[in-house]
């Protein structure tokens, strides 16, 4: 079975790498840009094959698809962080929608048969009121930052091709998720190095995080990634699937159960640059669906998750 990730030497790309090299009779895959960094996935570097591939050009994408004839692809390269999308709007389009409309275009001319994953964002959901909570996949789409604009098209591009071409694609709504290998632009890696490079003695015992108030709905990148390879194996074409826990805690709860894994007295301020210019104030699903296709739950707690971050940060910092 020939196994294609794009975005593989990203964070989510590099937890299915670790997952899929441990399945049997598969030939891996995975795209990255001249610019990408490989040290997520070093220690896997001899049990993948790598094909430079920028996908918002066409070319390129034929190429690479035509070379590697994949039989599952997972497209998880995007522009990902929220805060640049205010920054780079267009950018964030042309990322993460062009490169959808690319691959989908060239299953739509090639006639190839290849089953394609391609996880979404719960930001699409956007404004969400508190009598529609759980979220479920017939909740109304009202995305509030550039970046779910873009998530809710790709979304919108899939389910279009699927009916127009029977081009054969699963969308998995994945929720907040992450873990060990995050970036530290992103919120709780933030955190994390923050709190490595305290105890490291290398700046005052201070903290400094945005809004604590919204609930999220987090699932380690682990569960995650064992979702899209069950999604691969389980689910039929067309469909859409929330992956989350179904649970949401205040961000400020969050926060107190990463700090209690410190032995230091850590001091909490909030700094308004680093709130969004919109927020959803809550945000949590309801995978009943995935749950009844695939027999998938969570397995990780978040606290959990947390501490391995933080190690994963005191080992760097």
């Amino acid at each position: 079975m020939r196994i294609l990730i794009t975005g593989v030497t990203g964070f989510a790309g590099s937890h299915l790498l670790d997952l899929l090299v441990k399945q049997k009779k598969v030939e891996i895959h995975g795209t990255y840009r001249w610019r990408s960094k490989l040290e997520k996935i070093q220690h896997n570097l001899d049990k993948i094959e790598l094909h430079e591939c920028d996908l918002r050009d066409m070319s390129s994408v034929r190429r690479t698809l035509n070379s590697v004839k994949p039989d599952i692809m997972f497209h998880l390269a995007a522009q990902t962080f929220v805060p640049m999308s205010w920054d780079a709007p267009v950018d964030t389009y042309e990322t993460n929608v062009l490169a959808q409309v690319n691959i989908m275009e060239y299953y739509r001319e090639a006639k190839d048969t290849c089953r394609l994953i391609v996880p979404i964002s719960s930001e699409i959901y956007g404004q969400v009121y508190r009598k529609e909570l759980p979220v479920r996949e017939t909740n109304t789409l009202r995305p509030l930052s550039p970046y779910s604009v873009s998530k809710a098209a790709q979304d919108m591009v899939c389910y279009q091709y699927f009916r127009s071409h029977k081009v054969d694609s699963v969308r998995i709504r994945a929720f907040n998720h992450d873990g060990p290998r995050r970036d530290d632009v992103f919120v709780w890696s933030n955190f994390a190095k923050q709190i490595a490079v305290i105890e490291k003695g290398l700046k005052p015992p201070v903290i400094r995080v945005g809004n604590l108030d919204p609930e999220r709905d987090y699932v380690d990148v682990r569960d995650m990634v064992r979702a899209y390879w069950l999604a691969s194996q389980k689910c039929p074409p067309g469909e859409v699937y929330n992956v989350c826990t179904g649970k949401a805690k205040r961000i400020g709860e969050y926060l107190e159960q990463l700090v209690s894994n410190s032995k230091i007295k850590l001091k909490v301020v909030v700094d308004k640059q680093r709130f969004r210019p919109t927020d959803t104030p809550v945000m949590v699903g309801d995978y009943s669906k995935f749950k009844k296709a695939t027999g998938w739950v969570p397995e990780i707690e978040f606290r959990q998750t947390l501490k391995d971050l933080l190690n994963y940060w005191r080992e760097r910092v």
